[in-house]
């Protein structure tokens, strides 16, 4: 649960960084390089949540990398998804909803089943 908190909390600083500047008063008439230094601010505190979700995920044995990705893309798109309806005001198409339940699909597929481990000798 750990990490699907801090997933959760860096996708949203990511969806700021990425897609704030499009509404952020203050950086209206500023130059693009403003723009860029802003997001890359912003960005930085996602990575400060991201690296550690996807270590602890990772090394306690929980998730496997591509459980990892799965997972934060889909939470990406259910933070954007909220994102887009409050601050970009827009409106939910049926043909997303249903992107987003095939993608809500993909990540049960990709957790549901353990993965055969491998043998580890020569």
């Amino acid at each position: 649960m750990k990490t699907i908190l801090l997933l959760t909390a860096s996708n949203i600083f990511m969806t700021l960084a990425w897609y704030g500047h499009l509404k952020f008063k203050f950086l209206e008439g500023k130059s693009l390089a403003a723009v860029i230094l802003v997001s890359w601010g912003i960005a930085f505190f996602e990575y400060c949540l991201m690296v550690p979700a996807n270590r602890g995920g990772y090394l306690s044995g929980e998730f496997s990398g591509y459980q990892l990705k799965i997972i934060q893309e889909c939470i990406t798109l259910a933070v954007f998804v909220v994102f887009a309806g409050v601050v970009l005001k827009e409106k939910l198409a049926w043909n997303y909803a249903v992107s987003f339940g095939l993608i809500l699909l993909a990540v049960w597929f990709a957790t549901a089943f353990k993965p055969a481990i491998p043998p580890t000798g020569h």
